[in-house]
């Protein structure tokens, strides 16, 4: 006799799917990206310390969703160093 599966809960999905976001920023911040590494942690922690329902659980996949495509090249500091044209006198 088969037994079906029943679908996960909120409640259940939840933990996999916050370390899954937790796994992408330390991709964003190992490749220079702290700032939106910041941004997706702190927007992460939000959702996953309120209600764990469906409405969590939707959020946290978009959050993964949306971030999950960002480029892992640095992001421009526009802190570098700058050539300036130097006269002699």
């Amino acid at each position: 006799m088969l037994e079906t599966m029943e679908p996960k809960t909120a409640a259940e999905e939840l933990p996999t799917l916050y370390r899954a976001v937790l796994d992408r920023v330390a991709e964003l911040e190992s490749s220079g990206r702290r700032p939106l590494a910041n941004r997706v942690r702190a927007e992460a922690t939000r959702i996953y310390s309120r209600s764990w329902d469906d409405r969590a659980r939707r959020s946290l996949e978009a959050l993964l969703r949306r971030h999950s495509d960002s480029p892992l090249s640095p992001e421009p500091s526009g802190r570098g160093f700058r050539r300036r044209s130097v006269r002699a006198v």
